[in-house]
This record gives C-alpha cells, structure tokens and sequence, in this order.
C-alpha cells in the first residue's frame, strides 16, 4: 500500500492537486458517510449530452454519430478517465496448454487450457501470460457462440468471502445450475478469462504488468492507461484468439463482469465494436454508474489508494480541485459507445448491493436510449424505475435487479434470455 501512496502523490504533483476528498465510507462513519437517500443523489443531475457536438451541434444521423460525435466521446474517455492505449502494445503468441474432455451439467465438453503470451523483447524483466480457459459442447456441429467472463482467482473469492458471502466460491451453485451449465445447456460455450494476469489489480505494480511492459518500466504519464483499460485489452485479445479457433464463432461472442470487472467487461464493450452483446453486473461507480448520481460508491472511492490505478491519472483531478459535474462525459455515454449492440445491466437491491447503485445505472442506461434509437435500435422502453425482480428485456438495453446481494448470479438466466435473441446456437 505505501508503494501505491507514493505512485497516487507521484501523480498529483504532476497534475498540481494538493488534496483529495475522501471516499464515502461504506460504514456510513467517518468524514464521508455513504448515501443511500434517493432525494440527496442528484444534486449533479444535468448530463452531457451525448447527442451535442463539442461546437455545439446536434447529432440527426447516424453518420454524424459514427464519424464525429462517437470519436469525441472516446477521445474524452481516453484522457479523462481511463487512459490510452499506447500505439505499439507487444503482440500475443497463444498456445493450447492442455485440452480434457468432461461433463459439466450433464453435457458433454472439450475444455482448452490456452495461454496467450505478450512479446517483451523490449522488457525481459516484465512478463505478461493470459490466463484463459475455454469450454466448448463436445457434441457440437460446428462453430458455437461463447460467453467469455472476466472472472475472479479463486484465491480473491476465498479472501473475500467473509465480507461477501454470496460471492464465495461455490456460492451461486446451491441455488441452482452454474452459469456456466446454463450456457452449455443451451448449445453455447463459456470461456474465464483472469485480468490480473494481464495487470496485477494494485497502483504498486503499474510500472509492471501489461501496462509496465508497454512503458518498459516506468512510471504512467498522466493519461496513459489504467488497469480497466489493460484488462479490457486482455478480453479483446481473448477474442483474437477465438477467431482462431474453429469451436468458437468469434462473431457471436459475449462479455460478461462483476463488480470491478464489470466495469472492465463495459469497458472492453464500449471500445471492441466485434463482442456481440454484454451482461454488465452490479459495476457501480467507473462502470455503469452515473458519476453524478450521488448514491453508494463515489469518485473519491475510485480516487482513494486501493483503487485508483483502474484509471488514468488525469482522473483524479474530478476528486481534487474539479468534481463529478465538471467530468465532459458521464456512464451514459460509455453504454451508448456499446450501441447498437445489446447490453444488459444487472444488480442487486440497496439492501444488499446499494455500494453499486442500482438506479444509478439504471440511469445512464435511460439516457444512453437516444442513441440507441438514433441507430434504429430500440432503448429500455420506459424511464420509470422498476422494481426487484421485474426484468426490462423488450429492448437492446436490458435491466433487472434483485433481493440476493453483490452477486450475478439470480440474474444471469435473464441475461442469457435476453442474450438468445442475438446469440443462437448452431443447429
């Protein structure tokens, strides 16, 4: 932790910021005490407008949408809040470790054990392997769709289990078949992918890493890339693979995070025009989470020691001499960078999950609706907050959230409905 300190005042000296406010407490303690009163979370409620140009124009069509005001909105994305990629990033070399034959759910399956090796020719201190596994129905005639998780170590879910039991490993099967039998179960395949196999989730390992290998060790220029973006750029590396693989149809593949990787897994939507469709879960602020929706997590969380490596550092400025109203862009328009393609945001109720905010994302996904529409899709149909249990899937955007806690696990059968309509096995 004092090695990521010393890094976050690295970069505040750089950007001139003398203090930063701190984080709401979870405890409802403290100098920040969390909110989770609806009538004090909008004090920011105007948003840009992701339908205005920068000089002022309105966006009528879908060509002003594709070549001006979409660029725009990426490149704010880019030097704001989660960084860029550098221009020449090492190349990755896969190689199938192993492959088994199993059963999971009562059906039939190949797993391959791969691992994508990036270049460091120009770093040998640095090395980067991705960690992906891929399950695939061994009966299947040919090409099938994939839903590729950002998926938790098994060692962070047992570190966390105490604090998050839902989350604990094994959690979700006692309620019923595993995601992963649910998919399989409908001809489909899964892939689980580790992002701190690309970049350790820690501010102390930034000049290591993907994002240390790109700068060959040294320390991020302020709006170089953060851990949400490395990791984003891990998943569309999973998918190069995949359009290798001659079980896999890399055209129908879907993404799929929770809580910090379903902000990575919105990131790597929003920038990777080839995954199909997202199931977003409970992803709170930095995800789908309006930044200006005052309610549970909030900038300063995301800018405290733990977490603000997952930006870029020109971010902390919003939580130094600059707020969330003064951010040019907001969640909203991140959904909309998805569009037309189909997202599902899912969470738990504020008894439970209230820190990822559930209305907030709830939110930006009502405000990403004109651009939907804009490109002949459809948006979430009404604006009107539903409540536990009631899934809004009629649309290209899809909602639910339910009464069990941090954890994707109740909707995920939702999703996988929701995603039918777009993702369809082989005959």
């Amino acid at each position: 932790m004092q090695a990521a300190e010393k890094d976050r005042q690295r970069m505040m000296d750089l950007l001139g910021i003398k203090d930063l406010r701190p984080g709401a407490s979870a405890s409802g303690k403290g100098p920040n005490p969390v909110n989770y009163d609806e009538a004090k979370a909008d004090g920011d409620a105007r948003l840009p407008d992701a339908l205005k140009l920068e000089d002022g124009r309105q966006v009528t069509s879908a060509e002003m949408w594709w070549k001006a005001r979409r660029p725009e909105i990426v490149e704010l994305f880019d030097r704001e809040v989660l960084g860029r990629v550098p221009a020449h990033v090492p190349a990755v070399t896969w190689k199938v470790v192993s492959t088994t034959r199993g059963v999971t759910g009562g059906v039939a399956t190949i797993t391959k054990t791969l691992d994508g090796h990036v270049e460091n020719g120009g770093d040998p201190a640095i090395t980067v392997d991705i960690d992906l596994k891929l399950t695939t129905p061994a009966a299947a005639r040919g090409p099938v769709p994939v839903v590729l998780e950002l998926a938790f170590s098994q060692q962070f879910l047992e570190s966390i289990a105490h604090m998050i039991p839902e989350m604990a490993p094994g959690a979700a099967a006692k309620a019923g078949p595993t995601w992963q039998e649910q998919v399989l179960q409908r001809g489909w395949g899964y892939a689980e992918y580790i992002p701190t196999s690309v970049q350790p989730d820690s501010g102390a390992a930034l000049t290591k890493g993907m994002i240390g290998l790109a700068n060959q060790g040294r320390p991020r220029r302020p709006d170089d890339w953060g851990a949400l973006r490395a990791w984003a750029w891990g998943a569309s590396r999973c998918l190069d693979y995949f359009a290798t693989d001659g079980a896999v149809d890399a055209k129908r593949v879907a993404i799929a995070g929770h809580s910090r990787y379903g902000k990575a897994a919105l990131v790597a939507m929003a920038y990777d025009r080839r995954f199909a469709a997202a199931y977003i879960s409970s992803s709170g602020e930095g995800g789908a989470k309006l930044y200006r929706h005052h309610f549970g997590e909030g900038i300063g969380n995301i800018a405290g020691v733990s977490e603000y490596h997952w930006m870029d550092g020109n971010f902390l400025k919003y939580d130094g001499p600059l707020t969330a109203a003064d951010l040019p862009v907001d969640a909203h328009e991140l959904i909309a960078l998805c569009a037309p393609r189909p997202v599902f945001i899912g969470a738990g109720a504020t008894k439970g999950d209230g820190w990822a905010d559930a209305r907030g994302m709830f939110l930006a996904e009502v405000a990403a609706g004109p651009v939907y529409r804009l490109l002949g899709r459809r948006g979430l149909g009404t604006s009107e907050y539903p409540p536990p249990g009631t899934a809004l899937m009629t649309g290209d955007l899809g909602f639910r959230q339910h009464l069990d806690g941090h954890t994707p696990a109740p909707n995920w059968p939702t999703f996988l409905e929701f995603a039918g309509r777009y993702l369809q096995a082989p005959r």
